[in-house]
């Protein structure tokens, strides 16, 4: 079965029942599938072949949803593109997927046209009509019966995904349509979630993490999901409260940011029953007073994009543990590995490693990267970490952020879980500064509550009650704002190079 299978099978049976809901808009089941399946031939027309790379660049909207599956039924490999990107990650992208075709607003017409582009072929925009673009409506006419594929099975690439690239050029990794189905279906049994749910999407859409668990998940399900074009905190909580929402997915900074919102009180969200952290580490003392603050329960889980992505997460019926994300989801293995791919006992700290069917088939014309990642069949995902008795994994930190401190190894979320506990702080992030005698030092850039101050020296005296001193921050910097991603988690690469 084809990701596009799934859609078209799920229309035919919830056909007039509300797919989805942005602004004023909404869109049915059967209009969905119906605009994805005339979006899917005209590409065909335009002569898109199976696995023929086209992009999407747009906001999170209800044509983005109506575009990622149009590439998809196509037999096309979508490929999303942040659209925070300057222009050279974005021309970057475009060729080095080779990209025939993108689906984008009038918005990034500029951008677009200042990249060298050696492959791009056609501009599809679903907004206003430019000169040498095409309007997605001049597709109105076309078939809307789902394509019959040729040379497509379930092996075949459905998306490729560019990683963030934090170490160099950003890779592309090549998710089957077997790859997003299984780990859409293991997540779905895994959650315990149904199609009673109503599920919100602020994650930015061209995220895996939201492509899977925010657009997927419900659209298997035949759910509701309910789309914002972005993550501002007090409408959010707004729409969770008038739309019903039941199902919250973000990242832990968009926690943080909600427990902050000054009347946070005035809203209700009784009809909440369940949110996911993902994408970083949730400090627990954010998602204690979410929890308490909300009376709603925060399941902690994560993957990297490569394991399309879940990978792991706690059960919400079963034993959920405080600093774990969790135990593998269905039909996934986990193990924890040394510098020499051995096997750790448990409790022992080393590199998580992942094998199951939501594991890429790997990076797109990059071979040594992926024969360095599937090394023995296992996806070796960067992170630090250990598995307890029970088999639950717990991240320690990425491999890239330890620091070394003259030997010893500091893992900079400890310290991190530490200073959300203290009550002036308000956001915080733990990085390596160089130093000549150990080598590195931790440094920690905190952001403090409004109305607080406190120094340097405060700061280290209490890390002091809890630390050894080479764990010890010997740099604090408070600034206004940390820097972050498009999806909203902490860029600690950022905060290196400063």
């Amino acid at each position: 079965m084809l990701v596009g299978d799934v859609l078209n099978k799920v229309a035919a049976e919830k056909g007039d029942k509300t797919a989805a809901f942005f602004a004023n808009d909404t869109i049915s089941y059967k209009e969905l599938n119906i605009r994805s399946n005339k979006l899917a031939h005209g590409l065909i027309d335009l002569g898109i072949e199976p696995e023929n790379m086209v992009s999407i660049m747009l906001p999170n909207s209800l044509e983005f949803l109506t575009a990622y599956f149009g590439v998809i039924k196509s037999g096309a490999t979508m490929v999303p593109i942040n659209i925070m990107f300057k222009v050279p990650a974005v021309e970057y992208i475009l060729n080095n997927s080779e990209a025939k075709a993108v689906i984008t607003s009038r918005g990034f017409l500029p951008l677009l046209k200042k990249c060298e582009l050696d492959y791009l072929e056609n501009i599809i925009l679903v907004d206003e009509k430019e000169e040498e673009t095409i309007h997605i409506d001049e597709f109105a006419d076309k078939s809307d019966k789902l394509p019959e594929l040729q040379n497509v099975d379930e092996q075949s690439v459905a998306a490729c995904l560019y990683t963030s690239g934090t170490t160099g050029d950003p890779k592309g990794a090549m998710l089957t349509h077997h790859n997003l189905i299984y780990d859409t279906e293991a997540t779905i049994e895994h959650l315990h979630v149904d199609d009673t749910g109503r599920y919100i999407c602020v994650l930015p859409m061209f995220h895996a993490f939201a492509e899977t668990v925010c657009m997927l998940m419900p659209i298997f399900l035949g759910a509701d999901i309910v789309i914002a074009e972005k993550f501002l905190p007090e409408k959010v909580l707004r729409t969770i409260q008038e739309k019903n929402v039941t199902f919250f997915t973000g990242v832990p900074t968009m926690y943080t940011a909600l427990l902050n919102v000054k009347n946070r009180d005035q809203y209700n969200l009784s009809h909440l029953k369940l949110c996911l952290s993902g994408g970083a580490a949730m400090p627990q003392q954010i998602m204690k007073e979410f929890e308490e603050t909300f009376n709603v329960t925060i399941i902690e889980g994560n993957g990297p994009t490569e394991t399309s992505p879940v990978a792991y997460a706690n059960p919400p019926k079963g034993i959920r543990k405080p600093t774990s994300v969790g135990l593998p989801i269905p039909g996934t293995a986990v193990k924890i590995v040394d510098k020499d791919d051995n096997e750790l006992p448990r409790g022992e700290i080393g590199e998580i490693a992942v094998k199951g069917d939501n594991v890429m088939k790997g990076y797109f014309k990059n071979p040594e990267a992926t024969k360095k990642a599937l090394r023995g069949g296992w996806f070796h995902t960067g992170d630090l970490g250990k598995m307890d008795e029970d088999g639950y994994i717990y991240i320690v930190d990425r491999k890239k952020d330890m620091i070394n401190v003259g030997g010893m190894n500091v893992y900079p979320r400890e310290i991190e879980e530490q200073l959300y506990k203290h009550p002036k702080i308000l956001e915080a992030a733990v990085v390596a500064a160089k130093d000549e005698l150990r080598g590195e030092i931790p440094k920690a850039v905190i952001v403090l509550k409004e109305g607080e101050t406190a120094t340097e020296r405060e700061i280290r005296t209490y890390c002091m009650e809890y630390f050894a001193n080479y764990k010890i921050p010997k740099l604090v910097d408070f600034v206004d704002e940390l820097p972050k991603g498009t999806t909203g988690k902490i860029d600690k690469k950022v905060l290196r190079d400063l």
